[in-house]
């Protein structure tokens, strides 16, 4: 059931669906990684080990592109570029309130709390506490939700799902961060929707976008999206 959404002999990139896990855990799931190395192995009929990097992560909830590097050349030099800070992410996120601004750039000091895999948005500086910063934009309003398209600028722990619940906005389904209840799916309705980075061998720009979920609130705001860019 892997979507590739971009495949050639250096990255290949797919969308994450929201119950598969990056790096394997404590619940001993098989990681996303696996089944993109058994649709190379398949697909090219190679033999033995296939080399696959992990570039970046999306939390277990959390769906949409991932980048994943096929060959060691393309692995370092994305892996710069992500330090870089030389790759666009651009996430939707549904949110059942408002905010007070449809149009803002938030910075916070974020603490990681490993035991709970938590982290706490700081106002101001705190000792440990690593900025962050995005900015975010309401694209539409529903009846009972709104969708944000959120532009992280920095890449600290669960830190979307924390800066927006720091105003007051959390996911939809995201009960760490003060959602109060959980989808049925187990997911949160936070969609990593578009990539845009230069290629680390051709040099030439890919935009890569992961279609939303095929749940009925996602497929709402996706029509409403493809009605506003027409």
């Amino acid at each position: 059931m892997l979507e590739v959404l971009y495949e050639d002999n250096h990255i290949i990139a797919v969308n994450k669906r929201a119950s598969e896990i990056v790096q394997g855990d404590k619940t001993g799931d098989r990681p996303l990684p696996e089944y993109v190395k058994d649709h190379i192995r398949k697909k090219y009929n190679k033999p033995g080990k296939v080399f696959l990097g992990v570039v970046h992560r999306l939390d277990r909830p959390v769906s949409g592109v991932i980048l994943f590097a096929r060959t060691s050349k393309a692995l370092t030099r994305l892996n710069e570029m992500f330090r870089e800070k030389k790759v666009r992410k651009i996430y939707w996120a549904i949110i059942k309130n408002k905010p007070q601004k449809s149009k803002n750039t938030l910075i916070h000091y974020l603490l990681k709390n490993q035991s709970k895999n938590k982290s706490q948005a700081f106002i101001k500086k705190y000792k440990n506490a690593l900025r962050s910063e995005l900015s975010y934009k309401l694209i539409h309003s529903l009846e009972n939700y709104h969708l944000l398209e959120v532009c992280p600028k920095t890449g600290r722990h669960h830190q979307i799902r924390v800066q927006l619940a720091k105003i007051g906005c959390p996911i939809k389904g995201d009960i760490k961060y003060g959602f109060n209840r959980t989808n049925k799916d187990k997911s949160i309705h936070l969609h990593a929707r578009k990539i845009d980075f230069m290629h680390p061998v051709n040099k030439e720009l890919i935009s890569i976008t992961a279609p939303t979920p095929n749940d009925t609130l996602w497929q709402t705001v996706k029509i409403i999206e493809d009605q506003h860019l027409m």
